[in-house]
């Protein structure tokens, strides 16, 4: 049986150091993906993965991997969606999960956010990054990472 494994979209993510403490409390593989270098600490659990710069390159790499026993850690919506078709636990860097019955509404709010900056409107960005979005996302992950070891 495949243990559990955490594919993170890493170029943006704010959690990483979070990742790191959870996955080696839990003895869990982590793949760091980006585009770019990214520094990770010097450990056999934490891999890195540098993908073409192309459009998209991180989230192909990561949706062809993604399944059943995989945590992705991402703020991307259509990367969350396509993870959730694989089969795929899929964590926001805030510890909001996407589900299959949330991501519907996701899709369709930032088609009709993407179409209101499209039309000049000037539309605020997501709430500054906090303290309790990182706790809320440390809970999150170590419990993605128990519901997984038991499945």
């Amino acid at each position: 049986m495949p243990k559990p494994r955490i594919l993170v979209d890493a170029d943006a993510c704010p959690v990483k150091d979070e990742i790191y403490k959870v996955a080696w409390r839990r003895a869990v593989a982590v793949t760091i993906v980006a585009n770019s270098l990214i520094r990770i600490p010097d450990h056999p659990l934490i891999a890195r993965e540098i993908v073409s710069d192309g459009f998209d390159a991180a989230d192909d790499w990561i949706a062809e991997r993604a399944g059943p026993k995989t945590v992705v850690i991402t703020a991307d919506i259509l990367l969350a969606d396509r993870c959730l078709k694989a089969g795929a636990v899929v964590l926001s860097p805030a510890g909001k999960p996407f589900t299959t019955s949330s991501i519907g509404a996701a899709i369709a709010t930032r088609a009709i956010m993407a179409d209101l900056r499209a039309g000049g409107d000037q539309i605020g960005g997501p709430a500054p990054f906090g303290k309790q979005d990182r706790s809320r996302f440390l809970s999150a992950l170590d419990e993605a990472l128990v519901r997984l070891a038991r499945a």
